[in-house]
């Protein structure tokens, strides 16, 4: 299973003032995100800020 919280495509949208997918989701896509029932994310990356930092060094 998969948790939003550890994507790299999941971040905090300052003008929503909520945590969003950057990824563009189809509407069926989008329902299962917000029911939460998006477990089989195709899109999903592990990884942080962090991840990205430690690969430019």
């Amino acid at each position: 299973m998969m948790n939003c919280e550890e994507c790299m495509n999941y971040y905090y949208d300052e003008y929503y003032d909520c945590y969003t997918c950057a990824i563009q989701l189809d509407e069926d896509e989008m329902v299962r995100f917000i029911r939460g029932d998006f477990k089989d994310c195709p899109y999903y990356r592990r990884g942080d800020e962090y991840t990205i930092v430690r690969k430019q060094k």
